[in-house]
């Protein structure tokens, strides 16, 4: 199997995640059960998803200079990833203030500190695009930046992914340069059928239902094994980082491999941290191939 080299350029955050028996509603307060904090931040979640699951994974991104920026490091080095062009930045890091029920369904309010600092990039990080298999980028960094990215790397032969996500309006410089669409449902309405069809390749994520598959040669629907959920905060992530580390497979194979990593994930607690390993990925659809 040919292991891809994929950059991430995105944003990393310190997650302080706080459990409770359901979420709150508009102007109200009510009891938490547990409160922790870890790294997250989709960018940074993606690219140890892709390591983890096999691929060859840099990421482009900043912290700050505050107490988090050392431990949002090592999170991503311990994974795997290549942190050698992670930015440090005067003042606070990103973090994500999140709020998850007993249902392991959340809400989330981020707030980018030094991600929003990702104004240009350098030399080097277009050249290391540039010698990439695939760039993957999500929106929690300046568009503008994410835009640049995507020319360049279409410019060079580098496979684009993008999971827009806080989703937004994309400029046409985006979609004209967009290999591969990943969103959720909400996501895909809000993006809209006329860019949607003009995207060679979109990936629709139905949650514990699986994914559906559009592409110039084929339409499928992949299925997600059963599992107890106990926390979807990084399941979107993690197959988002599997779909990439897979993606030079054919695109069902891709797609379904990603579905077991999403909900492999959902199986545990955190963002980056719950995404599995290529063999506890293998073991899941070996296991549900033989329910």
């Amino acid at each position: 199997m040919t292991t891809p080299r994929i950059v991430v350029l995105g944003s990393i955050n310190m997650d302080l995640t706080t459990t409770t028996r359901r979420l709150p509603e508009p102007g109200e307060t009510v009891l938490g059960d547990s409160f922790d904090t870890a790294q997250g931040g989709k960018g940074a979640n993606q690219a140890i998803a892709a390591a983890r699951a096999g691929a060859d994974a840099a990421f482009l991104g900043a912290v700050g200079d505050d107490a988090f920026a050392v431990d949002l490091e090592r999170s991503v080095r311990k994974a795997g990833v290549d942190v050698s062009g992670l930015r440090r930045t005067d003042g606070p890091s990103g973090i994500a203030a999140v709020t998850v029920d007993r249902h392991g369904e959340n809400s989330i309010v981020v707030v980018p500190g030094a991600n929003a600092t990702m104004s240009t990039l350098t030399d080097r990080e277009l050249d290391t695009i540039a010698a990439a298999d695939i760039l993957l980028c999500q929106l929690e960094i300046p568009l503008y930046t994410v835009v640049a990215g995507a020319v360049h790397a279409r410019a060079h032969g580098t496979v684009v992914m993008l999971n827009p996500s806080p989703v937004r309006p994309l400029p046409e410089a985006l979609v004209d340069v967009v290999d591969v669409l990943i969103v959720n449902e909400s996501e895909a309405d809000t993006v809209g059928g006329s860019v949607l069809d003009r995207i060679a390749h979109v990936v629709i994520t139905l949650g514990a239902n699986g994914a559906r598959y559009r592409g110039p040669a084929s339409t499928f629907e992949a299925r997600a094994p059963r599992v107890d959920a106990i926390d979807t905060t990084g399941a979107g992530d993690a197959f988002t980082g599997a779909l990439a580390a897979r993606w030079l497979q054919a695109p069902e194979d891709s797609v379904r491999w990603a579905c077991a990593a999403g909900a492999l994930a959902a199986t545990r607690r955190g963002t980056g941290a719950s995404s599995g390993s290529r063999s506890d990925i293998d073991a899941l659809i070996a296991n549900a191939a033989r329910q």
